[in-house]
């Protein structure tokens, strides 16, 4: 249940983080309110995950799906540019992210 709880996380986080620049600044109401809403619940189920995920191993999780997923919303979506370091960082981040839960307590 725990793994459930941290996917729910991060998909709000990276739900949150995909509108910040819709907010304008924090000065759009209902963009910012979705932001804040979805950084709100996503903290509160990494709380709650971390209760039986190593922290370690759920903050590896978190940032590296989170960041490869962000990376690709802004490619798709937003028309931001990607390149050969772009990919090859994200790739470093999901053979770190791998590798801590390879070697990580569960």
């Amino acid at each position: 249940m725990a793994y459930v709880l941290l996917g729910i996380a991060i998909a709000a986080e990276v739900l949150a983080t995909s509108l910040l620049k819709s907010t304008a600044g924090f000065t759009r109401l209902w963009p910012t309110l979705v932001c804040v809403g979805g950084y709100l619940l996503a903290f509160v189920l990494l709380a709650q995950a971390v209760k039986e995920i190593p922290v370690g191993v759920a903050y590896a999780l978190w940032s590296g799906v989170g960041t490869a997923t962000i990376v690709a919303i802004g490619v798709v979506f937003l028309h931001e540019s990607v390149g050969l370091a772009k990919l090859a960082g994200i790739a470093l981040i999901i053979a770190g992210v791998v590798i801590v839960n390879l070697t990580g307590e569960h």
